[in-house]
């Protein structure tokens, strides 16, 4: 199940996300209290944390910041009805946020940049998966490889083929 978390100190933002995003088969926790909303990042895992850039007790930099140490797998939106370039830089630099969405925002827009997101996070929790599985098997074939070079060194006979005159391998010496 798709987790997502929605911060903003604004009530009717919040319920307009959450309407949107309900046809999706996504859990939508929203919050207006930043600090409510990072005690929840301790009790569930989030694949997309959405904040506002500017509220009044945390700015949503900070916010994303905390929220990169806690989950640092989430993919991080920011949105603002009044972004500055600094601003974009910092939140990109400081809290790697792979997105900014302006207020207000297109419905389609929003939709498509949360699924790309979402899209995104998964093939990296994939590749993640797969470069765990490439060193695991890696581990296997060390070991593999040691134990027939062992095998090598202790019954060398094992491994020297006896070839016939037209080079096919011979199972017992002919007389």
């Amino acid at each position: 199940m798709i987790r997502i978390q929605v911060i903003d100190d604004e009530p009717s933002i919040l319920h307009a996300v959450k309407r949107l995003l309900r046809k999706e088969d996504w859990e939508v926790d929203t919050y207006d209290d930043p600090q409510q909303a990072l005690q929840a990042l301790t009790e569930a895992p989030y694949n997309l944390i959405l904040c506002d850039l500017h509220m009044p007790r945390l700015d949503g930099i900070t916010y994303l910041q905390f929220a990169r140490q806690r989950q640092p797998d989430a993919m991080r939106l920011l949105f603002s009805g009044r972004g500055d370039r600094g601003s974009l830089v910092q939140a990109i630099n400081n809290a790697q946020v792979q997105r900014f969405i302006s207020k207000p925002w297109d419905d389609y827009e929003l939709l498509e940049t949360l699924r790309n997101a979402l899209h995104v996070q998964h093939l990296q929790a994939e590749q993640h998966r797969l470069l765990m599985q490439i060193q695991q098997q890696q581990q296997q074939l060390n070991s593999h490889h040691h134990t027939l070079l062992e095998m090598q060194r202790q019954h060398p006979q094992l491994f020297q083929l006896k070839l016939g005159e037209d080079g096919s391998i011979l199972l017992y010496e002919e007389a």
